[in-house]
């Protein structure tokens, strides 16, 4: 045999192990309310290919793939175990495992690691929790997919309704087209069916209300059925308190919006500040994408070597904010043609940041500039460090928070030396580090920041969504702190 059907018998042999992963996933998901994970990232509903590929990644850790064989069997392990509603890394419950001189078995280990989710320390299955979505843009159609995806068990988060102006005929028929077929996004993962008579988009299983009204005033949620939901505005018309205070109508209980927030409304990325959300806050905000792609790694920065002062540039995709032709916008420069120009534009990421890190001292500046692409952006940060480093210190410091600290599902890491921006079309992290950009010279430290604008954000709107309706479950093992 040679060395080429060597490699191609242990592809094989890898699949097949994959393959028989896929219903052990599923049914921890359907039965147990348990998200099973490998190294942050979800492998609920995903094919052989992409699992295998998911292995991959931990290329970063050691240099070497994870495979297959050394996870499968943590994974059943998991299946024997009486486990409560959580999120597991299989991928860290490996690497743990491997530093783990005890010579404990497999199955010992994995139900010592995940003890906090089992017995008597299980948290208990939560009702399903309404959403109600405002504006059916961009945003909107990807956070309904997210909220689809990840119904799961029927626990955690329900899409129950969207609320939308009417448009004229087959309106419900063109949105839910929308929603099936997305020219950067790709195709909706499931099925998709109208009710026009009823006003109802059927989505793999999911009864969503369309709702047409032309103010939030004009909407009774009770009426359909909605209790206590959270209500995602992603329409950006009201950004302060007392407009997005009119979306408080009878069955919404809270409001978030998908824009940066005016006056005294919070501003929460995930995983730098949603803790310090109030169980009684009703208005939040979950910044920008721009804000959610530079925070967290700003947080890593400030956390590791104190920063002093900062400038950020952003290389951001066009949005629908722009004409694709010149014509008339209120704004100077964003008439000019998005597909045909570079537009200098200005940005609120960086003031946005003192809502975000208030306990980061350093002046952080900020500018932006639309390009012609229809998705990702990257965020170029330029800062000033309290100490000197090296560019190999900080490369090991940013992978190891990609992978291990409480920041690791914001903040993604990659070495390919030819990444471009659509290689992140689909990325659900707030922000990638471009490890063969980055620039470290004393104490100033230049990072490259890709971002999907628009998938990625949308990842970090439902995180918050999930948090604040108490349907976030926690991770084992436990990320390092």
């Amino acid at each position: 045999m040679t060395v080429n059907d060597d490699s191609f018998t242990n592809w094989k042999n890898r699949e097949e192990i994959a393959e028989s992963m896929i219903p052990l996933i599923g049914k921890l998901h359907r039965e147990q309310d348990v998200t099973v994970l490998l190294h942050s990232r979800s492998l609920v509903n995903k094919s052989v290919v992409s699992i295998l590929k998911t292995h991959r990644f931990a290329r970063q850790i050691d240099g070497a793939e994870l495979s297959v064989t050394e996870t499968m069997p943590f994974l059943r392990a998991l299946t024997t175990l009486d486990l409560g509603p959580s999120q597991i890394d299989i991928g860290m419950l490996a690497a743990t495992y491997k530093a783990d001189d005890r010579g404990l078995s497999v199955e010992a280990f994995t139900a010592e690691e995940v003890a906090g989710a089992t017995g008597a320390n299980k948290i208990d299955r939560r009702e399903p929790r309404d959403v109600v979505l405002y504006g059916f843009g961009r945003i909107g159609r990807l956070v309904a997919r997210l909220l689809i995806e990840k119904a799961g068990s029927g626990n955690g988060l329900r899409l129950r309704a969207i609320v939308v102006r009417g448009a004229g005929g087959e309106d419900i028929v063109k949105r839910a087209s929308l929603l099936r077929r997305d020219s950067i996004h790709g195709q909706f993962q499931g099925t998709i069916t109208v009710d026009e008579e009823n006003s109802t988009i059927l989505a793999n299983g999911n009864e969503i209300k369309v709702i047409y009204a032309d103010d939030p005033s004009q909407v009774d949620y009770t009426e359909y059925g909605i209790r206590n939901a959270i209500l995602i505005d992603n329409t950006g018309k009201w950004r302060d308190r007392e407009g997005l205070s009119t979306h408080l109508r009878p069955g919404i209980e809270k409001v978030v919006l998908t824009a940066p927030g005016k006056g005294d409304v919070p501003n929460i990325v995930h995983g730098v500040n949603h803790d310090t959300v109030k169980p009684d806050e009703q208005i939040l905000s979950c910044a920008s994408c721009t804000t959610n792609a530079i925070v967290p790694p700003l947080k890593a920065m400030a956390d590791e070597y104190g920063v002093l002062r900062g400038h950020v540039e952003t290389v951001h995709s066009f949005t629908n904010d722009q004409n694709l032709l010149d014509n008339y916008h209120k704004s100077e420069r964003r008439g000019r043609s998005a597909p045909l120009n570079m537009v200098i534009t200005e940005t609120g990421a960086a003031s946005a940041v003192a809502k975000a890190l208030p306990d980061l001292k350093a002046r952080i500046t900020g500018s932006s500039i639309r390009v012609p692409v229809p998705d990702v952006s990257i965020a170029i940060l330029n800062l000033q460090l309290a100490r000197e480093a090296s560019r190999e210190e900080v490369l090991d410091y940013l992978r190891e928070v990609s992978l291990t600290s409480p920041l690791k599902r914001q903040i993604d890491f990659i070495t390919a030396p030819d990444a471009v921006s659509s290689d992140f079309i689909g990325s659900r992290h707030a922000s990638i580090v471009d490890a063969g950009a980055l620039k470290v010279e004393g104490d100033n430290a230049i990072l490259y920041l890709w971002y999907d604008n628009e998938f990625g954000y949308s990842c970090q709107v439902v995180r918050v969504v999930q948090y604040v309706s108490g349907v976030e479950y926690p991770t084992f093992p436990s990320p390092a702190v």
